[in-house]
């Protein structure tokens, strides 16, 4: 049954990911040989990528047999989990060349995953993501932490263990607070000096240790735009494979409208009527445009225009 919850791009991975069966290297071995299992692929963060009968794009799956001679042993391997009782492989392919002109070549095409997230369902970009921060992951942590000798992929990709003092170092997730302000009837967005031009987005920055959720938004609305919180909400998460982070979705209530950009996150503040904001997210506000949609900002954005409706 799905979550009760509002669903951001990349959240919703239908997968069971069967965590209890990761640490068996022999169950593992027999379902990547099993004659039904599938794999996808990602060749330096691009998925694999075919049409769809809709006119969109989908996960071109190949026999998981292919996808395990491809990454030629569980370095580059990443066990996804289940469909019903079908196991998912993925494989992460670094070579220069496209391997879609290799050895892939008449399955599929590797494509930007921002750019398809779109056109993919709901399921296989929650999918797409998940191997992409997995394997970003991997790239970024191939020694270990505590002594720093090389340390190897176990547990299906799950885990990565040090041979030589034993440390087990597991996939970081970045929780990120990401909120849209707002005093009465008007809500304020900022924009960075190197966005398009035009852009406007809601506020965000990096959970500290030792703060809440709530803390975190109140310092970081008070650093980059003067504002000081007076109430925040909960609205969402998103996963955010670029490379590794959770965006926390939050709506907060600010004591008064005298905020300015602190001109290092911010180059520029504004504040919105539910009206103009309505017209920012339809695309209809001249020469001024918020996220896309995939973005957990449009849908906060969408949400605090909805409640005045």
């Amino acid at each position: 049954m799905p979550l009760d919850a509002f669903q951001n791009t990349f959240a919703g991975n239908p997968l069971d990911r069967a965590s209890d069966r990761r640490a068996k290297p022999e169950w593992i071995a027999e379902q990547l040989a099993a004659p039904d299992s599938i794999g996808l692929a990602m060749w330096n963060g691009r998925p694999f990528v075919e049409p769809s009968k809709e006119g969109g794009m989908q996960i071109a799956y190949l026999p998981a047999k292919l996808v395990g001679e491809l990454a030629g042993g569980p370095e580059r391997l990443l066990f996804m989990g289940l469909w019903k009782d079908t196991a998912v492989f993925a494989v992460d392919m670094e070579d220069s060349a496209d391997p879609g002109d290799g050895p892939l070549q008449g399955f599929g095409k590797f494509e930007d995953l921002r750019a398809i997230a779109l056109k993919v369902p709901g399921p296989d970009a929650a999918i797409l993501a998940t191997a992409k921060q997995m394997f970003e992951w991997r790239r970024r942590h191939k020694h270990c932490a505590v002594c720093g000798e090389p340390s190897e992929a176990t547990d299906g990709g799950w885990k990565r263990q040090c041979p030589a003092c034993g440390s087990e170092h597991f996939p970081r997730t970045d929780p990120v607070v990401i909120m849209l302000p707002y005093h009465g009837e008007r809500c304020m967005l900022g924009r960075q000096e190197a966005w398009p031009k035009g852009m406007f987005s809601a506020l965000a920055g990096f959970l500290e240790p030792g703060e809440s959720i709530e803390e975190a938004c109140a310092r970081e609305l008070n650093e980059e735009a003067g504002l000081h919180a007076v109430k925040v909400r909960y609205h969402s998460t998103q996963p955010w494979p670029y490379p590794s982070s959770l965006m926390i979705g939050l709506i907060a209530e600010v004591e008064d409208e005298e905020g300015s950009p602190d001109q290092t996150e911010l180059s520029e503040v504004r504040w919105f009527t539910r009206d103009e904001a309505r017209e920012l997210i339809a695309g209809r506000l001249d020469g001024t445009f918020a996220p896309q949609r995939m973005a957990i900002a449009h849908q906060l954005i969408k949400a605090w225009v909805e409640e005045g409706s």
